[in-house]
């Protein structure tokens, strides 16, 4: 019987994924057909990716455009489901804005399924407001928000 790394082991290497800017370890924790889900406004994200090669391409584009470096994930609280595929992360991503030198803390919650120790759904609730700030991309917010009337 092969055995598969569950939810805290992918959680780890998640974060690692996260703290190198490595689309491509990233992507590799993901099913083919795995999604990633942002549910609260992030400009300059989409709502989701389908699949793992959307990971893989979107977390390499939006790395690659941005001067954010995270340096540490501080874990907040894991709260462990009733359902073993299920854990909810409370944690804050602490860097620094590599073109201003601007330190930035951005609280967030993650809901991550692991089947088959693959991530097959994440809903990411990233403090979109926070980047933006961080990143001096208010004005972006403003403008989508618009937007959509």
């Amino acid at each position: 019987m092969e055995e598969f790394a569950g939810p805290l082991e992918v959680l780890a290497r998640y974060r690692r994924a996260m703290l190198d800017l490595d689309a491509d370890a990233l992507a590799e924790l993901y099913a083919e057909d795995g999604v990633h889900e942002f549910p609260f406004l992030f400009p300059g994200m989409p709502e989701r990716y389908r699949g793992r090669e959307e990971v893989r391409a979107g977390y390499r584009a939006a790395w690659g455009a941005s001067t954010a470096r995270p340096q540490e994930i501080r874990e907040v609280a894991v709260h462990p489901s009733a359902d073993p595929e299920v854990l909810t992360v409370e944690q804050c991503v602490i860097g620094t804005d590599a073109a201003t030198g601007r330190p930035f803390s951005l609280p967030g919650l993650l809901v991550l399924r692991v089947r088959d120790g693959r991530l097959v759904h994440v809903r990411d609730y990233m403090d979109g407001l926070g980047v933006a700030r961080a990143m001096g991309r208010l004005a972006a917010v403003v403008a989508r928000l618009e937007e959509r009337g």
